[in-house]
């Protein structure tokens, strides 16, 4: 048998209580207090894993979130790199070609005043003989007959007097 006193204020409080019954009350207790304290521990580590698989869930979407936003700009990269370098291609291209139209044009002047050339000194020649044979003319009577063939290289001229 124990006996226990309790004050409270004025209020004594004599409580006498079987030790056996209070050994096994008190027994009871912990075993309560351990199998909530185990259900506590179970419903925490339930909880920390519920809680680690939503913010791994979150890490994993910030992730691709984030690998989709540098996917995107890349594209965009990518495409401005090939609209500059067409860009440059086709500057390139207007020069090569501006540059061709002028050689082609400086060649065709160039050929032109060489045949304008060869074809002066022909008619320079024509002259010449033109202002002989006015001379000659009236001593003999012949009759001039001419051919001339001009290729891109040389102008060629052919004069026979023939004599009737």
């Amino acid at each position: 048998m124990r006996v226990r006193f309790c004050t409270k204020g004025n209020l004594i409080l004599v409580i006498i209580e079987e030790v056996e019954e209070s050994i096994e009350w008190e027994t009871l207790q912990k075993k309560e207090q351990h199998k909530i304290k185990e259900k506590l521990r179970i419903r925490t580590k339930a909880a920390v894993k519920i809680q680690a698989w939503w913010r791994g869930t979150l890490v994993r979407r910030t992730l691709l979130h984030a690998a989709l936003r540098a996917w995107i700009i890349q594209c965009w990269w990518r495409m401005m790199l090939s609209k500059v370098l067409e860009k440059k291609r086709q500057a390139a291209l207007i020069a090569y070609a501006t540059t061709e139209r002028a050689v082609i044009k400086l060649q065709s002047l160039v050929r032109m005043w060489r045949v304008r050339w060869r074809y002066c000194q022909v008619l320079n020649a024509i002259y010449v003989i033109q202002g002989h044979w006015q001379c000659h003319n009236c001593q003999t009577c012949a009759l001039l007959r001419g051919h001339c063939v001009v290729t891109a290289t040389h102008l060629q001229f052919h004069i026979e007097i023939i004599n009737s």
